[in-house]
């Protein structure tokens, strides 16, 4: 239900998110079946700092010496501090309740990432951030691919297409803003975080749906 990416490129490859239970098997399975060293990672990307995407983190960071890279405002998300409010208490304390059972372990933002910046991995990376989920929730664009990770923006499965729980989300008011700068960019394919399959074309439209906006591949084409 929920999806991290290995983006692969040689000694200079890219984890982006990390998951929660299950994925540290299936990461390291993929890179041995691809021919990839834990050191062939050299970054891991945070889209944001919610458990089921910082999960394996510290695993990671540990088992590859990759450095992270996520928005300032992720690190209370990674180290469990974040003051939630209202509503959004439940999402603290699920998170809470996960950190227990999952044995979590906290990990160091390496770097900071702002809006805009250029990221030279996987053929260049954009970051977007994408604040309302939380407040330091960004996606990361390929030019190269016309491609955008973005993040929990949306969760879209055959049976349901849907933003996330406002539980979930620590700015609500600021989501409709974030997707409106994805309608801007009109990506050709979107890949969220939580999907029933691998495919930006169908992620696009469910999308744009979702949001109310039209189809602007299907539009220019």
């Amino acid at each position: 239900m929920g999806c991290c990416f290995l983006l692969v490129d040689g000694d200079n490859s890219v984890m982006l998110d990390t998951g929660l239970f299950g994925e540290m098997f299936l990461i390291r399975r993929k890179m041995q079946q691809l021919g990839l060293a834990p050191e062939s990672v050299k970054t891991i990307l945070l889209t944001h700092g919610h458990l089921d995407h910082a999960g394996n983190l510290a695993r990671l960071k540990r088992w590859t010496g990759a450095k992270v890279l996520a928005h300032a405002n992720e690190q209370r998300h990674v180290d469990g501090t974040y003051p939630y409010q209202g509503s959004n208490r439940w999402c603290g304390r699920l998170e809470a309740v996960g950190r227990k059972l999952f044995n979590y372990q906290s990990a160091k933002i390496d770097e900071y990432l702002s809006d805009g910046q250029q990221l030279p991995l996987w053929g260049g990376l954009r970051v977007i951030h994408l604040p309302g989920h939380t407040l330091g929730h960004c996606g990361f664009y390929s030019e190269k691919f016309n491609l955008l990770f973005c993040g929990d923006m949306m969760a879209g499965y055959f049976f349901s297409t849907h933003k996330s729980w406002n539980i979930l989300n620590s700015a609500p008011e600021q989501i409709d803003a974030s997707a409106e700068k994805i309608r801007q960019l009109k990506p050709r394919w979107i890949l969220p975080c939580h999907m029933d399959r691998v495919d930006g074309e169908l992620s696009r439209r469910r999308f744009a749906k979702l949001y109310g906006f039209a189809d602007w591949e299907a539009l220019s084409s």
